[in-house]
């Protein structure tokens, strides 16, 4: 019998070991994907006070059309760069999750940069 890998633990497993690297400030706070396959989900997070600083989504309100692509994803990137600028973050540290950096998580950070995050 052929057992399949548990794809999700070894993404939580990357997710821990990237976490012990970087950690949001409130200076500098962390930009965090998560991604199912229906949607993806982005939030601005200080670690230092344990608060979510921004969030965005495509189950949001102001969100139209499709949600599990490459362009959606770029929409929420823009977003919640468009959010955090209306909070007064300018920078952050990019949290890929465990995910790859490829596909809608690289589009949701290019579409971060362009809405005026840098990271």
């Amino acid at each position: 019998m052929v057992k399949r890998p548990d794809t999700k633990k070894q993404r939580m497993k990357r997710h821990v070991r990237v976490r012990g690297k970087i950690s949001g400030t409130p200076e500098r706070p962390r930009l965090n994907v998560f991604r199912s396959n229906a949607n993806i989900y982005a939030q601005i997070i200080d670690d230092v006070n344990g608060v979510t600083l921004v969030s965005a989504s495509t189950l949001d309100k102001e969100f139209e059309g499709p949600c599990g692509n490459a362009e959606a994803a770029k929409k929420v990137g823009m977003l919640v760069a468009e959010r955090a600028k209306a909070k007064g973050i300018e920078t952050v540290v990019f949290d890929r999750g465990g995910y790859i950096y490829h596909g809608r998580v690289a589009a949701l950070a290019e579409g971060a940069r362009e809405g005026g995050l840098a990271f």
